[in-house]
């Protein structure tokens, strides 16, 4: 009788290793880039740089439908995004991202079309204002869901730590796809990562037609201090000349509370080629009162060479 008994909890121990347990998909893909870089602010030395990225990820299916993949990225030799991702069946996807991942305020931070970077990517010499404030990138819980066909939620939560995260932060955005050719972005949340709380919110539109897309979008930031509001301003036009080659020029705006603080205005011109797995990419673009100093004009220009493997 006792044999009996271990033969079958054996069986059903069997049993329950064999329904639970699951095949797992793996991939390794990778990206390797050279950036050359020039900016109106003197001597400068090495205008070369490099970039690389190798990214692990494994998913798989549960019993109950739900797909959960785990992700590992190596970036320029350093530890890099570390993301779990949990797509339930019907019912949107959950992100938690060590870094690398952050809520619609930053995500959307600016949305209009460009063929390389936005109008702020390239003329540095001067510590710029942000044209958005979100919560933050890292240790993060991101949530997409798509409500009905053209309309699609995100939404995020930043945990508080206490310490440079002073309290909790959320974030709640919305795009709509329902019209041909257009996409709309709003969004509002907080960011309490500061003594300083601000409130943020944002609204975006692009319209394609043919090879053509036009992109205008303003931010809002209110600072829970006197004269630390801020209003972004950006707008982009981009042009397909071809499958592989596009064309965009840029510009942003942002209007500062504080009355000793000039306006910061960038505006940038972009261009990309595409061949198999390489994007050449180049960028001129100039600042005027960079982080709302008069004096701070400077010019920058880039060329990136990027490699996807």
């Amino acid at each position: 009788m006792n044999n009996l008994k271990k033969v079958g909890l054996t069986a059903l121990g069997t049993a329950l290793v064999a329904t639970s347990a699951q095949a797992a998909d793996f991939t390794i893909s990778g990206g390797t880039s050279l950036t050359y870089t020039a900016h109106g602010t003197g001597v400068q030395g090495n205008n070369w740089g490099m970039g690389d990225s190798i990214t692990f990820k494994t998913s798989g299916e549960m019993d109950n439908g739900m797909t959960v993949s785990y992700q590992y990225e190596i970036d320029n030799g350093a530890t890099g995004a570390k993301l779990v991702t949990i797509a339930t069946d019907g019912m949107g996807t959950l992100q938690f991202a060590g870094m690398d991942n952050s809520g619609p305020i930053s995500a959307w931070d600016d949305i209009t079309p460009n063929a390389n970077e936005e109008s702020w990517g390239t003329a540095t010499g001067a510590t710029a204002t942000a044209v958005a404030n979100g919560a933050g990138s890292g240790e993060v819980f991101v949530y997409d869901y798509t409500v009905m066909d053209g309309l699609a939620l995100k939404a995020s939560y930043v945990p508080s730590d206490a310490a440079t995260r002073v309290d909790s932060s959320l974030e709640y955005g919305l795009s709509y796809t329902g019209v041909d050719g257009l996409t709309l972005y709003a969004a509002t949340g907080e960011n309490n990562n500061a003594a300083n709380e601000f409130d943020n919110s944002m609204f975006g539109a692009v319209y394609a037609m043919g090879g053509m897309s036009i992109g205008y979008q303003v931010n809002e930031t209110d600072g829970g201090t006197a004269s630390t509001d801020r209003d972004a301003t950006m707008m982009g036009v981009s042009y397909a000349v071809s499958d592989d080659m596009s064309v965009s020029l840029n510009s942003s705006v942002i209007d500062y509370e504080d009355a000793t603080l000039d306006d910061q205005e960038f505006t940038s011109f972009s261009v990309s080629y595409t061949t198999g797995g390489l994007t050449i990419a180049a960028s001129h673009g100039s600042g005027d009162n960079i982080g709302g100093t008069a004096t701070a004009d400077h010019s920058g220009s880039e060329v990136n060479f990027k490699f996807a493997y």
